[in-house]
């Protein structure tokens, strides 16, 4: 079968697609015909060196497909069921094996595109809206990348709790995305201070929470935006890593909180996994979430999907299709 290896760290030029042997069912597992691949920032990270994953190694850790074979000890899959997975390496081949107790049925009114544009992200909006900071009735959150796969749907979510977004995104095309997807207030930082326009829209309150994807260079902006003991909820790094922080500095901003947390920690147990597969399915079927695909690429051009991410040249989700 087809894959993409990389057989050292480096730029998206190590993404290789490659001839390898196709997987056998294993004890625990399910053997997927892969019909869709979710590119996300992990992967990039992964790929540089960044995080740390021996070599040589199949990237990729989210998608859906077709079951095609049930390993020993598996209960509750069948030859023929649909499944998408997140948090599972090696996605990025034609055939996959996914521990059965990282996959979740999708449902009928769901295609393998959106299941798979929707896992990663949409579970980490569910977690992010709902356990890091349960989002109530009239709160201001300010969301970075606001047209971005995870900017959209976490504006959406927060507009469904009830709550009101200020999103920040760099050109005009990208404000229209994020007003399209509910964000009452849009702050373009190419072009604003991030900080004092939110200090101007809150008159000098501040937001509740900041959700920040972004990382190194909208931290500081992050941590300046918030209200006494707002929370700033840091998920990702796209921008690179945030330098050590004093903790002084949240006592400086007003006491605020700051957490780093990630999907792995709010799918510990199969009953969690399955409530936040299963909400998140729910608003997709019901119209609470459009999942934007912003970007479909053949698993060939693996290489090319991670230059446009990085690059920041698109908006939604990006899909690799086998």
């Amino acid at each position: 079968m087809r894959a993409i290896r990389v057989a050292e760290h480096g730029g998206p030029e190590v993404l290789q697609p490659t001839e390898v042997e196709a997987p056998e069912p294993q004890p625990g597992h399910l053997l997927v015909e892969v019909a869709a691949i979710g590119v996300n920032f992990i992967d990039t990270y992964q790929r540089s060196g960044a995080y740390s994953v021996q070599v040589p190694f199949t990237p990729g850790s989210e998608g859906a497909g077709e079951v095609v074979a049930v390993g020993e000890d598996v209960t509750g899959f069948a030859v023929g069921d649909r499944v998408a997975w997140a948090m599972t390496p090696g996605s990025y081949a034609e055939r996959a094996l996914v521990p059965a107790d990282k996959a979740v049925r999708v449902p009928a009114g769901v295609d393998a595109r959106t299941a798979a544009a929707a896992m990663l992200q949409g579970l980490t909006a569910h977690y992010l809206v709902t356990s890091t900071h349960p989002v109530q009735t009239g709160e201001t959150a300010l969301v970075h990348a606001a047209a971005g796969g995870m900017g959209l749907l976490l504006t959406q979510l927060i507009k469904h709790c009830g709550g009101n977004v200020i999103g920040t995104v760099s050109t005009a095309e990208k404000e229209e995305l994020a007003r399209a997807a509910g964000a009452d207030e849009v702050i373009r930082y190419t072009e604003e201070d991030v900080a004092s326009t939110v200090a101007d829209l809150t008159d000098n309150r501040g937001v509740d929470v900041v959700y920040d994807g972004v990382g190194k260079t909208t931290f500081d902006a992050s941590l300046a935006s918030l209200r006494p003991r707002g929370m700033l909820a840091l998920f990702g790094a796209a921008s690179g890593p945030v330098p050590p922080v004093d903790p002084q500095r949240l006592n400086s901003a007003g006491s605020v909180f700051l957490t780093r947390p990630s999907l792995a920690h709010h799918i510990l147990t199969r009953d969690e996994l399955e409530w936040r597969a299963g909400e998140l399915f729910d608003w997709i079927a019901t119209g609470v979430l459009d999942i934007r695909v912003g970007g479909t690429y053949p698993l060939a051009e693996a290489r090319r999907a991670h230059e446009d991410l990085e690059g920041r040249r698109t908006t939604g989700k990006l899909l690799l299709l086998p």
